[in-house]
């Protein structure tokens, strides 16, 4: 079991380790074009995507101009494997 449960918590190590970097990566345009940028984007995405699409539902966050769909899946992230730790 603790097989598992360090598996699961390394690949949840490296999930926040690509948030970080795609949200470095973003304050740089010219990197944006890169085939890094396109691979780290295709890993985080999926997990981005329905957290955003539940965001956009308040008006309120539909206008501001930082993206908090990172910083939520960044906290989801630490509370599984927090979660996890307590097996």
């Amino acid at each position: 079991m603790m097989i598992v449960v360090s598996f699961v918590v390394a690949i949840l190590n490296i999930l926040e380790l690509l948030l970080v970097v795609r949200c470095l990566m973003s304050w740089f345009p010219q990197v944006q074009a890169s085939s890094i940028y396109d691979f780290i984007y295709t890993l985080t995405e999926p997990m981005l995507a329905p957290i955003r699409s539940f965001l956009m539902r308040f008006s309120a966050l539909r206008t501001m101009p930082i993206d908090f769909s990172v910083l939520i899946a960044f906290m989801i992230l630490v509370l599984v494997r927090s979660m996890l730790y307590s097996f």
